[in-house]
């Protein structure tokens, strides 16, 4: 029986180990199954993420951690024609913090001494007192850098976000943001930037102008050669950690373009007298403004102009925009008496009149219609020459009714009235010449003495260079030229000399200019006296105030146009006011340029107070 059991045993244990054996071969398929599905899903997961959805993730990982430093281009220098430098660019240092890669501690809590970011997405603790310590040190206002680091917004899905990226304090100097970047506070970040100087301040404002914190052009010639002078910035691509600390560069370095340099006409030298004899003309005859203009009477380059009152182009501080006015480009006003050489030139050259023709201005008033033209001292009959020199209306309105009126109006379009100057300058006015199919006869004689007609004082400075040469007109330029632009010819030769020795008479005794003389030099204008429009009319007290000139009158070197807007009355003659203001920037420019004198030095002849011609129109 023992025999039997033991081999029944052992023939049960044979058959049990056949279903054992399939049972562990099943497990292993079903692992081996499982594990292949897990691949595939795998691979399949890998080519989602990798193919088809790649582009979707690169952008992702570049937003956060991939970026484009842009480098900055040094902005062009703008110099006088001498290479004197009128706007530069110096380094300066801009901080900045990325709020959202930053925790704000609590009061009385400081980050432990050795402490270290546990991964790239813990933000960096930041204390209190580590926070006033940046705004002391960049004279920042009271929690003005704790408000902007807490400040959130809402995404597109609703939830409080904090900015990648927050200017603390821009173009502070090198060594402040040394002393700042010492004390190592982490995440406060140091960036090199460029910001614009101006030498010479306020004497160049309305030439030069200024740029913005950006440093793009916001006035003057900053803004018209922007391209020019801002270039092209580089850039280089690189990985950036969290805490903002570069990691790899992963492109090439594009460098950046340096701007081009601007050298302009200007001569800086006479630009700060002109300027200075400007500012205090306004200032002691309390007028509301000025302007000047100086041109090289033989190439149209324009070596100063200045207005008053100016601003400091250095200061971020806001601008009275009345103060960044170019008056002597956008503002318009009535020439007055300083175009009766013009109506003068015009009638010489149509041969209706020659400097000895007498015409009979009577006690000083021409009725025309229902209108009176008034001279403001009469004198009688005169010759051409005299009524330039004592600036009688009515001579000048009897001159202007003998021409075309179509002549006329060619003859003004010829010399740029009622166009626009084309300097480059922005902002420049056209001024304003109605078309001469409209015109009255009361508007014929008027603008035969300034009157009826808008103009800026450069385009009045321009006119002026009929008599400076041979009756030419030549572009008016701020840019430095190697020789004259090709000019057209409106007058003769004959023409410009014969108004050229009355605009000489203008200065000498009996002339309503005595006070433009220069000592050893002999000069020539003319003065206006214009009133304002005020609401529609003129006004009884408010004038403009100018005066045109040339000097020498031997061989003009300078054109120089003076304008002052409403002088105290007692000091509204152009004779008065701005010729003066002629004779200072003429005698210091002058021998500035080397020019040789034409007359003894001995040449001044002034009347006394009494005696002295003054002329309102």
């Amino acid at each position: 029986m023992a025999l039997i059991s033991k081999a029944a045993g052992s023939r049960g244990a044979r058959f049990s180990s056949v279903p054992k054996a399939k049972l562990e071969r099943w497990r292993v398929w079903v692992v081996l199954g499982g594990l292949l599905m897990l691949f595939i899903g795998l691979l399949g997961r890998g080519l989602y993420l990798q193919v088809l959805n790649e582009d979707f993730l690169q952008d992702q990982g570049d937003a956060r951690y991939r970026r484009t430093l842009k480098l900055e281009a040094n902005r062009g220098m703008i110099t006088d024609r001498n290479g004197e430098p009128l706007a530069i660019s110096t380094p300066v240092q801009s901080i900045w913090m990325s709020p959202r890669s930053v925790e704000i501690l609590p009061a009385g809590q400081t980050r432990p001494v050795d402490w270290k970011p546990a991964n790239d997405e813990e933000p960096m603790p930041l204390s209190l007192d580590e926070i006033k310590k940046i705004e002391k040190q960049l004279q920042l206002p009271p929690n003005d850098l704790l408000k902007k680091l807490s400040a959130s917004r809402k995404n597109s899905q609703g939830k409080e976000i904090k900015s990648d990226f927050l200017w603390v304090k821009r173009h502070i100097s090198p060594t402040e943001a040394k002393a700042l970047m010492a004390m190592k506070i982490p995440g406060v970040y140091s960036q090199t930037e460029y910001r614009r100087y101006y030498p010479a301040g306020e004497v160049m404002a309305h030439i030069i102008g200024f740029t913005d914190i950006d440093g793009k052009g916001q006035e003057g010639f900053e803004l018209t050669r922007e391209k020019m002078l801002a270039g092209k910035p580089g850039s280089r691509t690189v990985i950036r950690d969290r805490r903002g600390y570069i990691v790899e560069d992963v492109s090439t370095i594009v460098p950046p373009q340096e701007g081009q340099t601007l050298q302009l006409s200007i001569d800086r030298r006479i630009q700060y007298l002109a300027y200075r004899e400007l500012k205090n003309a306004v200032e002691a005859a309390g007028a509301v403004g000025g302007a000047i203009v100086v041109l090289d009477a033989r190439t149209g380059e324009v070596l100063a102009l200045a207005n008053a009152p100016s601003y400091n182009p250095n200061s971020r501080a806001k601008i009275d925009p009345a103060h960044k006015r170019n008056r002597a480009l956008t503002d318009l006003y009535e020439p007055g008496s300083t175009m009766k050489a013009i109506t003068v030139a015009m009638a010489l050259d149509a041969g209706k009149v020659t400097p000895q023709t007498v015409i009979q201005t009577g006690n000083g008033t021409m009725a025309i219609g229902p209108n009176l033209v008034k001279d403001d001292h009469a004198v009688g009959a005169a010759t051409v020459e005299h009524i330039i020199q004592k600036s009688s209306n009515v001579g000048a309105a009897k001159m202007a009714l003998m021409m075309d009126r179509e002549a006329v109006w060619n003859f003004y379009k010829d010399i740029g009235f009622g166009e626009v100057p084309h300097t480059g300058f922005p902002g420049e006015a056209a001024g304003r010449l109605r078309p001469w199919k409209t015109w009255r006869p009361i508007e014929e004689a008027t603008m035969g003495f300034g009157y009826g007609m808008s103009v800026s004082l450069m385009q009045m400075a321009r006119s002026y260079q009929l008599f400076a040469g041979n009756g030419e007109i030549h572009p008016v330029t701020f840019t430095k030229l190697v020789a004259p632009a090709p000019g057209k010819q409106v007058v003769s030769a004959k023409t410009a000399e014969q108004v050229r020795k009355m605009l000489e008479m203008v200065t000498l005794p009996g002339g309503t200019a005595t006070r433009a003389q220069v000592v050893g030099y002999r000069v020539g204008g003319k003065t206006g006296t214009a009133k304002k429009l005020v609401n529609g009319a003129y006004s009884d007290t408010a004038r403009v105030a100018s005066f045109v000139g040339l000097a020498p009158i031997s061989d003009p070197r300078l054109i120089v146009a003076v304008m002052i807007d409403e002088p105290t009355f007692s000091l509204r003659y152009g004779g008065l006011v701005a010729a003066p203001i002629f004779s200072s920037v003429v005698a210091g420019s002058l021998r500035l340029l080397g020019v040789p004198p034409d007359a003894p030095t001995t040449n001044i002849f002034l009347p006394s107070q009494e005696l002295e011609v003054k002329e309102e129109t």
